[in-house]
């Protein structure tokens, strides 16, 4: 693998309409990076390796990671600044595996393993099971379109709910 240097980002500070601050530059830069390692390594980087990447602190990053969570940007696994989800990606295996030629990503639910092909511009496809009997389902994805095994999609909570527990979703 080969290190890329990464621009030093600016500063820009915004008053949301409750007064807060926050600084929009660090979160952009830092969930870029986030990003980007789930792409290139499927798996987020660790808060220290944020703060080398983007060129901040890493108290100055584990604020902006608790910032995108606040804001449904990411998920943070419970009690750490750590990266569980970052839509379309999970950092932790799930039901729904992506593979696109020998690289492997995780898909929080059918709709975000669809979503990890479309993120990194592949074909590929979306190995899973019926939640229903267990029989292996597998969808494909070529040239933007998709096909494989039929199935039906269902989605137990309704979409208006589904930040009320997302871990479980």
């Amino acid at each position: 693998m080969t290190a890329v240097a990464r621009p030093r980002y600016r500063r820009r500070i915004v008053t949301s309409d409750d007064g807060t601050t926050q600084d929009a530059a660090t979160d952009d830069a830092v969930r870029l990076a986030v990003m980007r390692m789930f792409v290139d390594e499927a798996r987020p980087p660790a808060p220290n390796e944020l703060a080398s990447i983007v060129g901040m602190t890493q108290a100055e990053v584990e604020a902006s990671l608790r910032r995108l969570a606040d804001a449904h940007v990411i998920v943070l696994a419970p009690g750490t600044p750590l990266v569980w989800m970052a839509n379309p990606f999970s950092a932790l295996p799930t039901p729904f595996e992506v593979r696109s030629g020998d690289r492997r990503w995780w898909g929080n639910c059918i709709w975000d393993a669809l979503g990890v092909l479309a993120t990194i511009g592949s074909d590929g496809e979306v190995r899973t099971s019926c939640p229903d009997c267990g029989e292996p389902l597998r969808l494909e994805v070529r040239d933007g379109e998709i096909g494989g095994d039929t199935a039906v999609v269902h989605y137990s909570t309704p979409a208006a709910q589904w930040w009320d527990d997302i871990g479980s979703t």
